[in-house]
């Protein structure tokens, strides 16, 4: 069987529609949650100090689509931005989870990060809403 068929057959199964949309969205994430930190000049290891977790669990973060709520929130923040989730239901907008207002001493200091070209890039648009702080 050659690959195109093989292929077509895949994309023809039933379901298969969704799961492609799923993995879409897994990607999307991803790309977006490690264009946020490449944008701020961090690295993973970087922003796991400021996180207060390892270099391996920003990855893990970074590569799941099944991240929480308090733990996407948390990475946002340590980034300077603030989660927002929205639910968009034909023109009306529903904030779930809106801007937290803070102060300056909410601010976690930023370690200096080097400028300069990144191992990984991202094409994709987060799937976040970052607003500046």
């Amino acid at each position: 069987m050659s690959m195109r068929t093989w292929e077509k057959k895949v994309l023809e199964a039933q379901g298969a529609e969704e799961r492609v949309a799923e993995i879409e969205d897994e990607l999307r994430l991803a790309a977006g949650l490690t264009a946020l930190r490449e944008r701020e000049g961090l690295s993973q290891r970087d922003l796991a100090k400021l996180i207060g977790v390892s270099q391996p669990r920003v990855a893990a973060i970074e590569q799941s689509r099944n991240v929480t709520l308090d733990v996407l929130e948390q990475y946002v923040e340590a980034l300077g931005g603030h989660l927002e989730v929205n639910v968009i239901k034909g023109n009306r907008k529903v904030v779930l989870i809106g801007a937290r207002k803070s102060g300056p001493a909410a601010k976690k200091p930023r370690p200096t990060a080097k400028k300069g070209p990144s191992t990984r890039t991202a094409s994709a648009k987060p799937a976040i809403a970052r607003r500046s702080a």
